[in-house]
């Protein structure tokens, strides 16, 4: 097997790291690294919807990461496992997308002639520029920051833009790229199936679809599936050796649950900014041909011709970061000042002491995706149950409740759940959010399960 793989995750806020090592007892992280991006960017053609990264800063972010980690392990890498956020879009000239350097350890690349990544949080395409596109052939419904409606809003809003690249790709495709020097970009089918108008039966692009619209489909990667090569590294990068194997691009969430899920019969919820409740399908599975926009499920490409269920909540810790702010605000309008850092100890301690609560909090501050009008809402309000402690045990309880309702327990039990893997930020700082997920899920519940993208990426190596 390889003497060390590098796994890399693109996330969102931050680049991430990690080198695995085979040992007597399966894979083990040896190193790992992290590095804010801060890419954050202003969307001016798109404002004030548009969200965009500056694609220098996160390679920037990226080179910082791999200087980090232990050179001598570095020269040991054999393959190279990359994930990164789905759905976003970036742009590049094929043969000036990069410039190599001579770094202190090896050479690095830094972006050159790119666009800025215009992210899956993109809010441009409204419901009714998403209504005014063709219907695509596919399990997923089109949603704004996916890859394909970003290229459709450019066509209509400033054509002039998309002349200037021949090449697109998510930011993990075009990391992908540099390092193979792939005069095409290759994209798994996972990162395929998040951009919208890719048919996973087929597992081909709406071409016709697309061509019939003007879409310039010349743009659209070459399309293979996660867990293959998709080249070798063109020099020695960072004093990683030239021609180490690189993996097609990844998705985050995918490997993700790739860290932690072990058995089939488990299923995975992860309670951080937002929430996801995730379940592997029986082998053979196939998603309906059309996608279902009322509901709550989505169904992922996963590794060897599998999906995973996928109920994924918009609003997660995201929700409780609003009540505390809540708090905070009216202690600071009664004249009081007080840190957020020390209400959060001080609310959980106050649910801990009340075991039950009448009122029913709705949290879908944020909307769903699925029902995205619907907003939150409290009921059963009553005189005896207005303390903090109540309230907060209710919100708590709404939370996973509203997970619960989108992939409920019976169909849970119809496909074989024995046990749930508790991860995430929130779920592990909040012993009464523990406390709820136990008392409304009949299975066992292990915590403790990180959920990795940048080991994952290496494990699929």
């Amino acid at each position: 097997g390889p003497t060390c793989v590098l796994g890399i995750d693109l996330g969102t806020t931050s680049v991430k790291a990690a080198l695995v090592t085979g040992t007597e007892r399966g894979l083990a992280l040896a190193q790992s690294c992290s590095r804010e991006t801060q890419a954050h960017s202003d969307s001016l053609g798109a404002a004030p919807q548009g969200m965009e990264q500056d694609v220098q800063k996160i390679i920037r972010a990226l080179n910082e990461c791999l200087a980090a980690l232990p050179q001598k392990q570095l020269q040991q890498v054999t393959y190279i496992g990359i994930s990164g956020q789905m759905h976003g879009v970036v742009f590049w000239k094929s043969d000036k997308g990069c410039t190599w350097s001579e770094s202190g350890r090896g050479r690095a690349f830094e972006a050159e002639q790119v666009s800025h990544l215009v992210t899956w949080q993109d809010g441009r395409c409204s419901p009714t520029f998403l209504a005014s596109l063709p219907l695509p052939q596919s399990h997923v419904s089109l949603a704004t920051g996916f890859g394909c409606a970003t290229v459709y809003w450019y066509l209509k809003n400033s054509p002039d833009f998309l002349k200037a690249y021949d090449a697109a790709g998510t930011i993990q495709d075009y990391v992908v790229a540099m390092l193979c020097d792939l005069k095409k970009p290759l994209m798994s089918v996972q990162n395929a199936a998040s951009w919208g108008y890719f048919n996973c039966r087929s597992k081909s692009w709406n071409t016709d679809i697309l061509k019939k619209s003007g879409f310039p489909v010349h743009l659209l990667p070459e399309v293979g599936e996660p867990g293959s090569i998709a080249g070798r590294t063109t020099c020695a990068w960072h004093g990683i050796p030239k021609g180490a194997k690189v993996g097609i691009a990844l998705g985050d969430f995918q490997c993700s649950v790739y860290s932690c899920l072990t058995e089939r019969t488990d299923a995975v919820l992860n309670i951080s900014t937002s929430a996801q409740l995730t379940i592997s399908m029986p082998p053979g599975f196939q998603p309906p041909e059309a996608p279902d926009p009322s509901s709550a499920v989505t169904y992922f490409p996963y590794f060897n011709g599998d999906f995973l269920a996928v109920a994924a909540s918009l609003n997660g810790g995201n929700v409780l970061a609003t009540f505390v702010g809540m708090v905070a605000q009216w202690a600071q309008e009664l004249g009081f000042q007080v840190q957020e850092s020390a209400i959060y100890p001080r609310i959980i301690q106050a649910a801990l002491a009340q075991k039950h609560s009448k009122l029913s909090v709705h949290p879908t501050v944020f909307g769903e995706r699925h029902l995205p009008e619907l907003l939150g809402s409290v009921s059963g309000i009553g005189a005896s149950e207005l303390s903090l402690g109540h309230v907060t045990r209710a919100l708590c309880r709404g939370l996973v409740e509203n997970l619960c309702s989108m992939l409920p327990v019976p169909h849970l039990q119809e496909l074989g759940v024995r046990r749930i893997l508790g991860s995430g930020s929130a779920l592990a700082r909040n012993q009464v959010l523990r406390q709820e997920v136990e008392r409304i899920f009949p299975f066992p519940v292990v915590y403790g399960k990180d959920v990795d993208a940048a080991v994952g990426a290496a494990m699929v190596m």
